[in-house]
This record gives C-alpha cells, sequence and structure tokens, in this order.
C-alpha cells in the first residue's frame, strides 16, 4: 500500500481516539460526582430530604398517639398481630408506625416477608387476585409464631371491586399472612373488611408534639432560627409532621435562617399578622382599614379560600375576642368558607363578610332610620 493511504488512516484513528476521551471525560466526571469525595478533595454531596432521613425507625421513636401506639408494641411484643386499618389525617404518621411494627415483628426476615402497595401502584382486581394472592401462598421462613404482612397504603383509594376480591383472600390465608391498611378515611373501606379488622384512629398531632420534634431536628442539622420562625412552622403545618418537617428543610435551604416572615413566604400563605389587623378593624367596626389590609392580601394574589381559611384559623385563638363575639365571628366566616367552596370566591364575598363582622360590633340602634 502507498505510504500516502497509511497517513490518512493514522489521522482518522487518531480523530476517533481524540473522539473517545472528549465522550468519556463526562461521564467520569459524572461517576466520580456519584462516588462522592475521594483523596480529601470536595465533591457534590446529595442529601436525603429530611422526612425520610429522619423518619422513626422504632415504635419508641413515632411521635404523638401514645395510646395506640402503646397497644402497637403490645403487639409487636407478643407477635399476635391481627389484620387492623390505621385511619388519620395525613403526616401523622401510620405508614411509618405500620413499617415499624413490622420490622419489631419479623426482623432481618422484613424484606421476604413484607409487600407493600401504595395508590402509585396498581390495585385493581387483577393485582389483588394475583400478585397479593401469590405472596399470600409463598413460603417464607420467619421467627417462631410471626405472620407475613401485607401493607396496603391509601387503601381508601381501592376500587370497590378491588377490596370485594380482597375479602375472601383475608379469610383464606389469615393462618400465615395478616393485612394493614392505612387510610385517611375508614368509611371509604367497605364494610366487610371492616369488620374483619381492628381499626385504630389516629388523632391530629399536638402543637408541642411537633415543636419537640422540630427543635430535635434544628440541633442535629445546626439550623439557625428564631421562636418567630418555629411559630409559623407549627402555624403552617396544621397538625401535619411531614408538612412541618418539609417547610423547616425548605426555609433553611432557601434563606439559611428560619424566621416567621421567611416561613410565610415559603409555604406561601396570608401572613397572620396582617389577617389579625382585619379582626381587630372588625372589632371597632372600622370596615375602611378592614378594607385595606384585605385589598392587601387579594393584590399579593392569595386566592380567596387561602384568606378565609387564614382567619378562621386566627379568630379560633384570638384572644381579644369575647366568647359569644369569637363563636359569631366563625359562624359568618364558616358560612362565607362554605360559599367559596361552591364557587363564589371573588373580593365582594370576602368585603360581605368583613361588613357582616363589622357590623356584629356596632350597634343595633345605629341600623334604624
Amino acid at each position: 500500500m502507498p505510504p500516502s493511504h497509511y497517513g490518512f488512516e493514522d489521522k482518522r484513528v487518531s480523530r476517533l481516539a481524540h473522539l473517545f476521551q472528549l465522550l468519556a471525560a463526562p461521564m467520569a466526571s459524572s461517576s466520580a460526582k456519584g462516588k462522592g469525595p475521594e483523596n480529601g478533595t470536595a465533591a457534590a454531596t446529595y442529601e436525603l430530604p429530611w422526612v425520610e432521613k429522619y423518619r422513626p425507625q422504632t415504635l419508641d421513636d413515632v411521635v404523638g398517639n401514645t395510646e395506640t401506639i402503646e397497644r402497637l408494641k403490645v403487639i409487636a411484643r407478643d407477635g399476635n398481630c391481627p389484620h387492623f386499618i390505621i385511619s388519620g389525617l395525613p403526616g401523622i404518621g401510620k405508614t411509618t408506625s405500620i413499617h415499624c411494627l413490622a420490622h419489631q415483628l419479623l426482623g432481618d426476615g422484613y424484606k421476604e416477608g413484607v409487600l407493600e402497595l401504595n395508590a402509585s401502584d396498581e390495585r385493581g382486581i387483577d393485582v389483588v387476585r394475583n400478585k397479593i394472592k401469590a405472596f399470600a401462598q409463598k413460603k417464607v421462613t420467619l421467627p417462631p409464631g410471626r405472620h407475613k404482612i401485607v401493607i396496603l397504603d391509601e387503601a381508601d383509594s381501592m376500587t370497590p371491586g378491588a377490596q370485594q376480591a380482597l375479602r375472601r383472600t383475608m379469610e383464606i390465608y389469615s393462618n400465615s399472612t395478616r393485612f394493614c391498611l392505612a387510610c385517611n378515611m375508614s368509611n371509604k373501606i367497605i364494610e366487610p373488611i371492616q369488620s374483619r379488622c381492628a381499626i385504630l384512629r389516629y388523632s391530629k398531632l399536638r402543637d408541642s408534639e411537633i415543636l419537640k420534634r422540630l427543635l430535635e431536628i434544628c440541633e442535629m442539622e445546626k439550623v439557625q432560627y428564631n421562636d418567630d420562625g418555629l411559630t409559623a412552622l407549627v402555624f403552617t403545618s396544621e397538625g401535619d409532621m411531614r408538612q412541618a418537617i418539609n417547610n423547616l428543610q425548605s426555609t433553611y435551604s432557601g434563606f439559611g435562617f428560619v424566621s416567621g416572615e421567611s416561613v410565610f413566604k415559603v409555604c406561601d400563605q396570608p401572613h397572620p399578622v396582617i389577617v389579625q389587623a382585619i379582626i381587630r378593624s372588625c372589632i371597632k367596626g372600622d370596615i375602611d382599614s378592614a378594607m385595606e389590609k384585605l385589598n392587601e392580601l387579594w393584590q399579593q394574589g392569595y386566592s380567596a379560600a387561602d384568606i378565609v381559611v387564614t382567619m378562621f384559623r386566627v379568630t379560633k385563638t384570638f384572644d381579644e375576642l369575647p366568647e359569644y363575639t369569637k363563636l359569631e365571628y366563625i359562624k359568618e366566616i364558616g358560612f362565607t368558607h362554605m360559599r367559596i367552596l361552591e364557587g363564589v370566591g371573588t373580593i365582594i364575598q370576602l368585603a360581605g363578610l368583613l361588613a357582616r363582622l363589622c357590623k356584629l360590633n356596632i350597634k343595633p340602634a345605629l341600623f334604624q332610620v
């Protein structure tokens, strides 16, 4: 072959080699990032959400609902686990409690002995007939006196047909498998399943319980905060621990300091101080001042539902109102909330509410013509 041909091949090979080097460089850097810091060099760290990082691992760590948790501890100790339904609001520890119980009951056999189906999974009649039935029939080595556990999270979103198919499966395989259902509303579970299960109801977490957990996380994560910030977190969470921890992490990531102002910016709720000013103006019968504050909130982009819900929550704990007046205020706010939910969420609706609240504090003689 002529030399010129060799020269052409060499150029082409060198170009290909250069191209491969360029392609390999980003892959090498991305794998180095994933592996984390090596030989002392700083690399990007990927952190878990705090909700997962500080998720309780045992029943002793679960916050709130002490009496119900004590019952679960007895079940974990004795090993005699019935079918049961845990119902309650989101973010109060239903799913976490079931997982903690399963870990304590099965120990190392947890991976083999637990089937979890969430609302995001396919849970029609076919899944109940095939997947759940196959798991119930499967032979698994577990500690003596223990059973396999099927966890059905968000069970109230299962179709009635799937729930009907579950009835017989629960009975046939009850000697080897137990069913644990978590739901927001137990009345969405069909009666035949309810009658086969022990029903445990979880209540909303108290403010003191949420505050204690937030302080623990702040200490472990070295979060800087002030009292207003923690009060705002508890106020915005409404008894939902998951919401409180997420808001804490979001505020700290965004601002580096947890203050009341920054929490309300992250949560995007009307500031309670402005809502308190509206209610004070209504107590004095000063409609102009109340409307000025209402317009301020409306121009910030808050919906009528946001404003009326915050008004209700502020009025409920507002110490400057006498008890009788507070009840009348709550009644009026409730009626307005109902109309807003029916679709009439205009500023005129809210202005009408403020007018009625002002009228409650003005002498009736002034309205006589």
